[in-house]
Order: structure tokens, then sequence, then C-alpha cells
């Protein structure tokens, strides 16, 4: 990892006078700054509460919370909140030299990202969910944290309640992670599972999930369109691959082209749809994308249904590994959350902060383009029921390079109006095929030689295949 300038980031500074931060503290609280306090920072005042006495104990001394900002004084708050606490003013959290660790769950980079970098630079310990901030300045806040020897933590951004950034920091220390594939966003999973198992349109799923809170209203794009996983993906990739990378770089796709067809037909050659975040080490490079994807219906990530996420790691060594469970809503990303200010605190209190950054090493390595990547290929063509189209397909992708594995015809299926042509009298056909391994750029080359032609109905449907 460089800085702006250019130089090599050091994440293991030699020590310095920072004593006043390592001091044995003799029985004192640990105490706490809330910065937000939404769904999850009212989750983390819940169990704060409900567990304090229980988190003393492991801790060794009482943590005690000092400050609540939000930005409405007036709204209601969990009832474990003790209104006093509150104010709109940050300053009070991340300037107060009696407040020890800082937590931030109101999310977005501004002023998320000012507010730590003050917290860290006063020798305060910081745990943070927020995942859209890690995967756009991560590597900078670590090496901050760690030039500070403070702590910085984060296991709430990824997979809620989900142990994934502990497994990955300190589980897999003495392994080599080749590969990283995940559910990470509980929002596509549960519609996708919807439309799997009732038949139901993306719409009318998406609707379902939004009036039982699991996607957002009016707008739930960040979910839908994959960016949330793909950030969650690059935080990921921080400590699985010791990669620092730019969100521009991940392929990212959501799940809005998906229709009912799509299932039917995995489904019938042994597959399910989803929305997977995939990441491998190649060396030189690493391979990092989000998008729908079939998976063979035996494979252990097909069966994590509904709002449910799962990150399946692969280590030279210890070969495959999974962890899974809910991942968002109030109390699991808390007690993610929760879990790592007892860490920090633990740390403070026994005067050895700043030890969770140690040993990381994070530096700009190149993703690989997606035309590189190889595959097998799921397509589905609707096309005019004619002789000799089936043929047409299967020569350009012939040209190309690319071999068919399987392929049938199904029709007809709903109609449209012809690329180029007037509206169709008929009813079109699907024509759908599994190819063999091809790199994608071949795969894309093919289809729009195939884009050309006035049998094709509408725009094609590709899903790449995954056997993990």
């Amino acid at each position: 990892m460089k800085t702006e300038g250019g130089s090599p980031l050091n994440l293991n500074p030699e020590p310095h006078a920072a004593s006043d931060r390592r001091r044995l503290r003799g029985g004192a609280p640990i105490q706490i700054g809330l910065l937000g306090c939404g769904t999850v920072g009212g989750g983390v005042l819940r169990l704060l509460a409900e567990n304090s006495g229980y988190l003393a104990e492991r801790a060794g001394v009482p943590l005690v919370v000092k400050r609540v900002v939000v930005r409405d004084l007036e709204k209601e708050r969990v009832s474990a909140l003790d209104r006093g606490l509150l104010s709109t003013n940050p300053e009070e959290v991340v300037d107060d030299p009696a407040i020890d660790v800082v937590v931030e769950v109101m999310g977005g980079e501004t002023p998320a990202r000012a507010l730590i970098e003050r917290a860290i630079d006063r020798g305060k310990g910081v745990v943070t969910a927020n995942k859209l901030l890690l995967a756009a300045h991560g590597p900078a806040l670590l090496a901050r944290a760690a030039a500070r020897q403070v702590d910085l933590a984060f296991e709430g951004a990824v997979g809620g309640g989900i142990p994934i950034i502990r497994t990955l920091r300190d589980a897999f220390a003495s392994d080599w992670v080749e590969r990283v594939t995940a559910i990470l966003n509980g929002t596509c999973n549960y519609i996708l599972t919807r439309m799997r198992d009732t038949g139901a349109s993306f719409d009318a799923a998406l609707r379902e999930a939004q009036d039982l809170g699991y996607a957002e209203k009016p707008d739930p794009s960040l979910d839908v369109d994959g960016h949330d996983a793909a950030h969650k993906l690059i935080v990921l990739a921080m400590l699985a691959f010791g990669a620092q990378v730019d969100a521009a770089d991940v392929h990212t796709s959501g799940i809005r082209t998906i229709e009912e067809a799509d299932h039917r037909y995995a489904d019938r050659f042994g597959y399910t749809i989803k929305h997977l975040a995939i990441g491998r080490d190649l060396g030189g490079s690493i391979e990092l994308r989000v998008h729908p994807t079939l998976i063979p219906k035996q494979s252990v990530l097909a069966n994590v249904s509904g709002v449910l996420n799962a990150v399946l790691l692969e280590g030279r060594a210890v070969g495959p590994s999974l962890v899974y469970g809910r991942g968002a809503g109030d109390l699991p990303t808390a007690v993610s959350v929760v879990s790592d200010v007892l860490d920090v605190a633990r740390s403070i209190a026994s005067g050895v902060a700043g030890m969770q950054g140690r040993g990381m090493s994070i530096k700009p390595r190149p993703v690989r383009p997606l035309g590189e990547t190889v595959s097998r290929y799921y397509l589905r063509f609707a096309v005019e029921d004619r002789p000799g189209v089936m043929g047409r397909i299967a020569g350009a992708l012939g040209d190309a390079g690319v071999s068919i594995e399987q392929i049938v015809q199904q029709g007809p299926t709903k109609g449209g109006a012809p690329a180029g042509g007037p509206a169709a009298r008929e009813p079109a056909v699907d024509v759908v095929l599994i190819t063999h391994d091809a790199p994608e750029g071949l795969v894309r080359r093919a289809l729009d030689e195939i884009a050309r032609e006035h049998f094709l109905r509408e725009p094609v449907h590709l899903f790449r295949i995954e056997e993990p």
C-alpha cells in the first residue's frame, strides 16, 4: 500500500512514546462514544445494557456509554438509551479525552471518514460497521491506526453477525487464502429464494422484501444492483489477499434481469441461481467480481436461503471452510460491533492497544479484466421460431471458439418486437445452452455477432456458472 505521494505505508511501525494509551487502567471503566443511533446503533446500546455484567467480566473493566451523537434529538430511540447522553455534536465524542472507544454506525463517507481519522489521531480505539467507507479508504485508515498504535475494528462491516473478519485475520493467519465465494447480500438472497420457490417475478419478490423490511424503500439499488456486495468483497479482499483495489475495477451486476424462466431452466440443468461475490488469488493479480451465478443444487451455498449470508473460503492448506448466518439486522450486526468493542476495550485495559493491525500487509494489486475470466456460461436467447436459428447461434459461438455442452429449445415464451423489425405475430421460443469453459471475451464476441440477427427478440440472458 502507498500513500498519496507514492511511498509505501508501514502497518508495523516501531513503538513510540504513547504510554497514556498503553497504561494499565487499574479497573477504570472504558468510556464509549457512539456516532449514530439507527438500527445498528440501537442494537449496540441494547446489547451493552443487557449484557453489561457479562461484558465487564470479559473485558476486565466496566464498559460505559458516555455520549451518543444523532442528527435528530426528538426521534424515538431504543429504550436502552439514556436520552441524557444524546448530542448532535460529534466533537463531544471524538475530542473528549475521557472517551476511549469511538463506535461509528452512522454510515456513508462524509462525515464518517473525517470523524474516524480525528478519533484515531487522538489515540482512541475505533469500531465501525461502515463497509462503504472501508471499501474506499480501508487501507489508509488501517495504516493511520497502526501508525498511532490504536485499534480499528470492523467485524460488523461484512456479513452482519458472521465472524468472517476474525476468521480471515486470525484463524487463517497461518494459511494462504486462494478463493472466496460468498453470498453477501440478504436482500438479493431473499428475492432469489422467493423467485425460485414460488415462481414470483422479480418485482413481486422485491415488493415482498420491502414490506418485510429486507429491502430499502423507495430505492433498493444499493442492494439489488450489487454495490453493497461489491463493497463487502473489497473489504474481504484486504484481509484474504492483502489487496488494495478500486471499486471501479470490480465487475458488479445485480439481479434485476433475472426472470422466472431463468430459475426454471437453471433447475432443469441441475443448478440454482445465487448472487455471488467471488475473489481469487491468481498470483500476480486477483479476480474480483459480483454477479448472479448458477451453482450446482448440491453445493453448500445453494442451500443458503432467505436472508442468510455465507462465505466459503478456500485455504491452500486447510481447504474449504464455510461460515454462514444472519447477514443483516439490528442484533446480528450489533453482536459483531459489540464483540469488536470488547476486543478493543480489553486491549486498552491491558496496555496492548494497536495489536489488531500488526502483521497486516496491504498493497495495490491488479484486478484481472473480466474478458480474461474463464468460466462456463448459461445463455438464454428468446428468438423467432423458424428453421436455422439454433444453427446460426451455434455457428457464431463456434466461430468465436466457444463450444457448447448442452442445448435445449423450449417454447413458446413471452414475445416482443424482433430486433430492428416490426411487432412479432408469433410468440418467441427460448434457445438455452450451457457452454464449456471459455474466456468471457470470446463469449462476448459471439454474442455481439448474434445481436445483429433479426431473429433475436430481446437481449441475451448471460449468467456465469461456478462450482464452489
